[in-house]
């Protein structure tokens, strides 16, 4: 016996797309999702001044130094409070992390680590730092991701951000072309209209020196309250991914300028203070499903001293807390905050990996486990291993045994729409 006809006509099938084209235009273009490429667990901020071609191993040996002088790698994943067999495990990972990469992503800074010191100056330290860059690309030396903040686009400092940043560019072109890793940051952004005018700044560039349309993209810096909460009662960054399509890479939280600008005391301006949490959330959702990542702030209290255990415990703390609540990159401003990062971010993926494996094979194989997981959930496990592998905590073949798939198949996994790309 054939099925019984539905009641609904082509013609109604057609109203309904023809209703619902603008919200298919919508989520295609405004929400493509992750485009599964690696995301730095941190970002290392240092004044334009004071980059050298060979700074990333430089703090990488400072790094070790302070890591032997206290103990070892386990006597400070004791001291911050890792369990002992995890701290086992990922102690001598996290020495070969600082031997081989210290820093997963370097911002020569010319802004408030920077500050003021004259065109001329400015003018020479971009393009030294160019060249720079240029030269550590062409060693080896250079980190995976670099590049440089400039100063903001309010009134005062508009045109020497953006000489700055044509200066840094230009040089690039001229002297063996631009970085594939290479980063742009704009800070202190407070209207739409500043994130427009850089995406033109941007696509001025790219015309100037034959770049490929959307070739640079820049992060945003949330560091104003205006920015979160705009007079007109609306969330100026949740407007920001239609404003500039393709442009974004990420916004960034600034934990002091922020915090200050709603008058917050010194003593209690934190990554982890209310509207810290409060910030931190409305970017979440402003940018979800639509490819651009987050990174959280910084800590200045600085693990060197009589007080380094203490620096060293909070720094950790701060860093395990960001990834639970899924950021899952943050600033570092010393190189001895190197061996807390990477310490608290090998323990959270190393945890958290039997249980993830386990399901995902699991899922894959269709086997009945304690737990059914839906399509969903299964990209969220997949996507934490990832991140797990891409940093080093997790290596490629553990991912084959246990899980019974390659890095490709685990990255399609974490990010499915990529196939269709």
């Amino acid at each position: 016996m054939s099925a019984s006809p539905g009641s609904l006509t082509a013609a109604d099938l057609a109203r309904v797309d023809a209703r619902l084209k603008a919200t298919d235009e919508l989520l295609a273009t405004a929400y493509p999702g992750d485009d599964g490429s690696r995301q730095p667990v941190h970002t290392v901020y240092v004044p334009a001044d004071r980059y050298t071609p060979e700074l990333a191993a430089v703090w990488g040996q400072d790094a070790l130094a302070a890591v032997e002088a206290f103990g070892g790698l386990e006597a400070i994943a004791a001291a911050v409070g890792l369990d002992s067999g995890i701290a086992a495990t990922v102690a001598p990972r996290v020495r070969e992390k600082l031997e081989r990469e210290p820093i997963e992503d370097l911002r020569i800074d010319f802004e408030d680590g920077y500050g003021d010191r004259g065109d001329d100056a400015e003018d020479a330290d971009a393009v030294r730092a160019a060249k720079r860059v240029v030269a550590a690309a062409g060693a080896g030396f250079a980190p995976p991701f670099i590049g440089i903040r400039f100063k903001c686009f309010e009134a005062p400092t508009r045109a020497r951000g953006i000489r700055t940043l044509d200066l840094f560019v230009t040089t690039l072109v001229e002297h063996g072309g631009l970085p594939d890793g290479l980063v742009l940051t704009l800070p202190k952004v407070s209207t739409v209209a500043q994130v427009e005018a850089m995406a033109d700044v941007a696509a001025g560039l790219e015309r100037a020196h034959g770049l490929p349309e959307g070739r640079l993209r820049f992060e945003v810096q949330v560091e104003t309250p205006q920015l979160v909460l705009g007079a007109d009662g609306r969330s100026p960054v949740a407007q920001l991914p239609l404003a500039a399509p393709g442009r974004i890479s990420s916004l960034h939280y600034g934990t002091y300028d922020y915090s200050a600008s709603l008058q917050i005391a010194a003593a209690y301006q934190s990554m982890e203070h209310p509207v810290a949490d409060l910030a931190k959330g409305i970017m979440q959702l402003a940018v979800a499903g639509t490819g651009i990542r987050l990174s959280d702030g910084s800590t200045n209290v600085l693990p060197i001293g009589d007080r380094a255990e203490e620096a060293w415990a909070l720094h950790a703390r701060l860093v395990r807390r960001s990834l639970e609540r899924g950021y899952y990159q943050g600033w570092d401003l010393h190189a001895h905050q190197l061996p807390t990062r990477f310490l608290a971010n090998y323990a959270f993926y190393r945890e958290g990996y039997p249980e993830a494996s386990a399901r995902l094979r699991d899922y894959l194989q269709r086997t009945p486990g304690a737990v059914l997981d839906e399509p969903a959930t299964a990209r969220a496990l997949a996507d934490v291993v990832l991140r797990g592998v891409e940093c080093g905590a997790i290596g490629e073949p553990e991912v084959v045994a246990d899980i019974g798939i390659d890095r490709r198949a685990l990255t399609l996994l974490a990010h499915p729409r990529l196939a269709t790309r």
